[in-house]
């Protein structure tokens, strides 16, 4: 009896299981107690991008997918290493770069000065805030017509699409932060006696920062989407310009490369708003 009672899980009846004591359970290294894994969490998320491109490359192989419809991931990896040593895709890819850069440029400061006028005067409010609300729900697309009419088909009408759809982003997100700064920060500056414009500087755009910057992230993104569509407008040169010509011929590898490469500096253009904003914003919680 003395043996039995000695090893409490035959009287469970589970000759192979081991009792744990709870007291020494809690002593144990957290490391020892999580379950280790195999195969790193990075690799494990590219299981699924990796199937998808197998079965796409055997649809291909096998005909089940003609190349006039989609071309394989091999022919399309092909078409990119040509289109980069050639210099095609060089060249598109800088005149794409600098009409969202030239967009950006004058449409986040736009964006900044309106909510500015909106958010810091009661006049600037009546005047712009419900005009700019009711304008955003406007299909910018749909504007298309009309700005083809003021400006032709060329360089301007391409990046005034740009200019339009990032201005609205930028002064939404602004505009909102600063008519939701505490009271308590602008008394205190009324109270420091700071100026007008130290007013701006030190208290308005510092609280309104994080919620610019969100504006920017969703300005940026939507910059390359309406390249993909100003492009394909009497484009003469771009990636947008690279994918009229392949519809033609239907090159559906140099439809694909363009797609992915738009896709890329979306990403890439994100990412570096991203990192800026880890570097600006140290100073809030959870940073």
């Amino acid at each position: 009896m003395t043996a039995v009672a000695n090893r409490p899980e035959q009287l469970l009846g589970l000759p192979g299981v081991r009792l744990v004591d709870l007291k020494t359970a809690d002593e144990l290294d957290p490391e020892q107690r999580r379950p280790k894994r195999r195969v790193p969490r990075s690799i494990e998320r590219l299981a699924g991008v990796v199937l998808l491109l197998a079965l796409w490359q055997l649809a291909a192989s096998l005909g089940w997918i003609s190349p006039r419809v989609l071309a394989g991931p091999a022919n399309v990896a092909s078409t990119f290493w040509d289109m980069v040593t050639d210099g095609t895709l060089g060249d598109a890819v800088w005149v794409s770069f600098q009409r969202v850069a030239i967009g950006m440029l004058i449409g986040v400061p736009v964006g900044l000065l309106l909510a500015l006028f909106s958010g810091l005067s009661r006049v600037g409010e009546d005047l712009v805030d419900s005009t700019m609300h009711t304008l955003r729900f406007v299909p910018i697309i749909g504007l298309m017509p009309l700005i083809i009419v003021w400006f032709g088909i060329g360089e301007t009408a391409k990046i005034s699409l740009i200019v339009i759809g990032v201005t609205f982003p930028i002064y939404v997100n602004t505009a909102n932060a600063i008519k939701t700064i505490d009271p308590r920060n602008l008394e205190l500056a009324r109270t420091l006696e700071l100026s007008r414009w130290a007013t701006i500087r030190r208290v308005v755009l510092p609280a309104a920062l994080p919620s610019f910057l969100v504006g920017l992230r969703m300005a940026t993104g939507i910059a390359w989407l309406l390249l993909v569509f100003s492009e394909q407008l009497n484009a003469k040169s771009g990636i947008g310009y690279l994918m009229i010509k392949a519809q033609t011929f239907f090159l559906t590898d140099v439809i694909v490369v363009c797609l992915l490469v738009y896709a890329v500096l979306g990403l890439l253009s994100d990412i570096g708003i991203r990192l800026v904003e880890g570097k600006v914003l140290r100073w809030q919680p959870g940073r």
